[in-house]
């Protein structure tokens, strides 16, 4: 099983996310970030790369798609909060959306 973040961690985790667009999420241990894209296509199409990726990783998002636009949270459930996946994740999709 998956360890939450050190305090430690957590804290230089969330500065360099927030630099990023990040956000924490009010009342959980989770963050999140929406991302805009050009068009439909562009945004499911990064959904689809997000996809194939969390599922070799092991570790789903939750978000919700209209039209352009993607919501993402990320937490790992298993472990009740934020984990070095969660930070993993964002930093993949930040790469991939550009």
């Amino acid at each position: 099983m998956t360890e939450k973040l050190t305090p430690t961690d957590r804290e230089s985790a969330l500065e360099t996310l927030a630099a990023a667009g990040w956000q924490e999420v009010e009342g959980r241990d989770a963050i999140t970030k929406t991302y805009h894209f050009d068009n439909f296509v562009e945004a499911f199409g990064w959904m689809t790369r997000v996809a194939l990726r969390a599922e070799k990783m092991d570790h789903h998002p939750e978000w919700f798609n209209v039209f352009k636009t993607v919501t993402v949270t990320l937490s790992t459930h298993d472990a009740g909060g934020l984990t070095e996946l969660d930070v993993k994740l964002a930093q993949w999709m930040d790469r991939l959306a550009g």
